[in-house]
């Protein structure tokens, strides 16, 4: 038995060592790949750098076990902890996170392999003297032979982004990624024209439109010349964009040496951004378009856009049509009824200050609304029509159109829409005639397209099998070890090709063993409530992260997957960030951004806070609420909002925390039973949930109430008030019971604010922004739920104070 033990040690051995001599060999310099050498995937240390280190290469994620070769600047953003890629050679097919590699050939060709088996990129060079690869200072991979001839250069190739002293030329375009989360490639590109004008371009898979220069503008009317053949544009490094076509613009920031980087958005945006210092945080330094709504395609067909500067852009579908994709607003909107060419079966809906841009029959001057009406029901594809009033002729105009796109409302303009829909849909459905509410755009990555066919033997160990079989007397051990071996590999093989081909939900999955490593064993412990207990932990990539472990429930794995995937499309600048989750038998982890700062209630337990930047949270928790009940697709009820769950960033800007685990509904559902159970904090909960009345959106407003006036006074809501009234008795109260007598004592605002205003608090206050902060507070407690404002109406009423001294 003994010497059986032996020779499976002696075998074993063997293994490793045959195993050794195959594995690939990898450049030991970081700075240059030279020939025959290769970058992989799974070896984090495999990354190219410049000689100045500002920018890097190698395998960026762009999913779950999804990956593409990039080039990014070194230092992510101080913020929010995220790299800028800069450049991607296969965006749009990213590879496994094994066995994928980055492989100089001795051919002088420069190959991307997935998982091993298929190339997926190569610079198709060819070089009979030595060849290497290496990152320069300005960001630029290239390709040179030893004489220092360019073979190849990722400048001459870029994605979405353009960097300082990087030429647009005739043979390139920058093209958008497909949504914030979604690199491959989306529906917006900047490219040179066949007429040498520098143009915007919206495309999908459907129709396709110019949209900036203003397509109404001929070119010298928008600053363009045609007379030029050379087509280029380039970024100086003091912030100076010029193009042959005479269009130009300086950065606000011109004439300073900075970081920057000429983006196209995945919004059809162009910006530039800028950094002086590296870590620093991205600054838009200037955009093609300040108004969002004139990008074409922005919320898709049969939809309007509007932009309110202070809210930001949202989109609603026109009415009697609904949304196509619930997770994807460039998709638009689809009718909810049958389409007839029958004339006398029609009629028009009119939506004022409308406009639609392109897809017109015709253009119809001095036509009568009638006539105009009259014209559109004799076409049958006519969806509807514009009818305007033009000052500079001084008559109307009549617009059929064939499509409605590019929608959008302005209250200045003179136009009306004209919506053609049947006239049994508006008799069965008259709530159509209202329009849908204002939703938020969430993209969503897609599903990759390609499969793999799983070899059953890998090549390295069908020669530790032949080399087995070599061996006398161990034949059967042998052959019983590669198949246990190759079991293994092929489950483990699967289960990470099931998780790539997904590389959508934005966010990871963990699994326990990545988020125990990170936390040190669940040993530094941030924070807890209710729900569970929250840790500090460092990610893989070195991101800060605020793991938080749910307590035991009976929640199934497919819906909490559910709840947890609507909870990472949600995103606002005042929500905080989800990175991933875990759930692995019993175990629930959520994984977050980490905010320096901590939350609202050991801020204010610390008298850190002064009157500006409580304004400010009250105003920012507002907005986040206001997104939460009224923009998103899915209703979420907070219900349990409280200084705890208000976390602040380093500029004390308030991200809310715990949203959505709570409560995740469709809209209209107020009545069900699953909110009937008390949820909440004592001192916070509004009056609805120990009176058996139904629970909306004013549960949260009551809370926040509660929140506002803890910050104004200093004083926490779940403990007694005790005083002396005028017959020397104690009096006991709430808090809010203890604000209205204070307020109702003074006759004038600034006595009751002085009774009212946290002593303690640093700094001297703006008396019009507390008198305001303070009715608004009272406004939210009131005891019947309908006296209570929307946090919309909140928001519009603290926003135009959020600049006063």
């Amino acid at each position: 038995m003994a010497s059986v033990i032996t020779s499976i040690g002696n075998f074993l051995v063997l293994c490793l060592l045959c195993l050794s001599i195959c594995q690939p060999f990898s450049s030991s310099k970081p700075d240059v790949l030279s020939e025959g050498s290769s970058l992989s995937v799974g070896e984090p240390e495999d990354v190219l750098s410049s000689p100045d280190g500002t920018f890097s290469a190698g395998f960026f994620p762009v999913g779950e076990n999804a990956y593409c070769f990039a080039v990014w600047f070194s230092e992510p953003s101080y913020k929010n902890n995220n790299k800028a890629v800069v450049w991607m050679a296969n965006r749009d097919q990213p590879v496994n996170g094994r066995y994928s590699k980055l492989t100089l050939l001795k051919t002088g060709n420069l190959i991307l392999t997935d998982a091993g088996r298929i190339t997926v990129w190569s610079t198709g060079t060819d070089s009979l003297s030595l060849t290497r690869l290496q990152l320069n200072d300005f960001g630029n991979l290239v390709l040179i032979n030893s004489e220092n001839v360019v073979l190849w250069q990722s400048f001459d190739s870029p994605t979405d982004t353009l960097l300082t002293d990087q030429p647009l030329t005739r043979y390139t375009k920058l093209v958008s990624s497909r949504s914030q989360i979604n690199s491959s490639s989306g529906f917006y590109k900047l490219f040179f024209d066949n007429d040498n004008i520098l143009r915007l371009l919206y495309e999908s898979i459907e129709i396709s439109s110019v949209y900036w220069p203003d397509p109404l503008l001929v070119s010298w009317d928008a600053g363009r010349s045609t007379y030029n053949n050379s087509k280029i544009a380039i970024l100086d490094s003091l912030g100076n964009f010029s193009s042959s076509d005479d269009f130009t613009f300086m950065s606000a920031d011109y004439g300073t040496k900075m970081q920057r980087r000429l983006k196209i958005d995945y919004d059809g945006n162009v910006r530039l951004y800028s950094r002086k210092n590296r870590g620093e945080r991205w600054v838009v330094s200037w955009q093609a378009f300040s108004d969002p709504c004139m990008i074409h395609g922005i919320c898709g067909a049969n939809s309007l856009c509007n932009y309110v500067p202070s809210m930001g852009r949202k989109c609603s579908c026109i009415p009697g049509y609904k949304l196509r994709n619930q997770t994807d607003w460039s998709s638009g909107c689809v009718p909810e009824f049958d389409i007839s060419c029958t004339k006398h079966e029609s009629t028009f809906l009119q939506i004022s200050s409308v406009g639609l841009y392109g897809y017109e029959y015709g253009i119809f001057s001095n036509y009568t609304l009638a006539e105009c009406k009259n014209l559109c029901l004799q076409l049958c594809n006519c969806k509807g029509f514009q009818f305007s009033y033009v000052p500079s002729s001084g008559n109307f105009k009549c617009y059929p159109k064939t499509l409605l796109l590019n929608g959008y409302r302005e209250q200045s303009l003179s136009g009306d829409l004209y919506l053609r829909l049947p006239q049994s849909f508006l008799l069965s459905k008259p709530n159509s005639l209202v329009e849908f509410s204002l939703n938020c755009s969430v993209q969503e990555t897609k599903q990759l397209d390609r499969t793999y066919t799983q070899s059953t033997v890998k090549q390295s160990v069908k020669f530790i099998l032949w080399f087995a079989c070599g061996l006398g007397g161990f034949e059967v051990i042998c052959i019983l070890l590669v198949w246990c071996l190759l079991i293994r590999t092929q489950r483990n093989s699967g289960a990470e090709m099931g998780g790539y081909l997904l590389a959508a939900t934005g966010f990871r999955r963990f699994s326990f063993a990545e988020l125990h490593k990170a936390t040190k064993r669940f040993s530094e412990e941030i924070g807890r409530g209710a729900g569970g207990i929250v840790y500090k932990g460092v990610l893989c990539d070195a991101r800060v992260a605020a793991i938080k472990r749910l307590k035991e429930a009976n929640q199934g794995e497919a819906e909490f997957l559910a709840e947890v995937n609507t909870i990472g499309r949600l995103n606002h600048m005042h929500l905080i960030e989800m990175w991933g989750y875990c759930t692995e038998g019993k175990h629930r982890l959520l994984v977050y951004e980490y905010l320096e700062n901590g939350s609202l209630k050991e801020n204010l337990s610390s008298n850190m806070l002064d009157w500006e930047k409580r304004f400010g949270i009250a105003l920012g928790t507002a907005k986040g609420l206001a997104y939460l009940h009224e923009e998103c697709l899915e209703w979420v009820l907070h219900c349990d909002v409280k200084p705890q769950n208000i976390l602040l960033d380093s500029n004390h800007q308030p991200k809310i925390a715990d949203f959505g685990m709570s409560k995740l509904l469709k809209r209209g559902e107020i009545n069900n039973s699953s909110v009937s159970k008390i949820r909440g904090t004592r001192g916070y909960m509004a009056p609805e949930w120990v009176s058996n009345r139904p629970i909306t959106s004013k549960v949260d407003v009551y809370s926040y109430g509660i929140v506002v006036l803890e910050m104004l006074t200093g004083k926490n809501p779940t403990t007694k008030f005790r005083e002396l009234n005028a017959t020397g008795e104690t009096e006991h109260g709430k808090l809010v019971t203890w604000v209205r007598d204070k307020v109702n004592e003074a006759p004038e605002m600034e006595t009751r604010l002085e009774k009212v205003v946290d002593a303690s608090a640093r700094g001297e206050y703006n008396v019009e922004k507390m008198k305001i902060l303070l009715e608004v507070a009272l406004k939210c407690v009131e005891e019947d739920k309908d006296e209570r404002p929307d946090m919309s109406q909140v928001v519009k009423t603290l926003l135009p104070h959020e600049n006063d001294h």
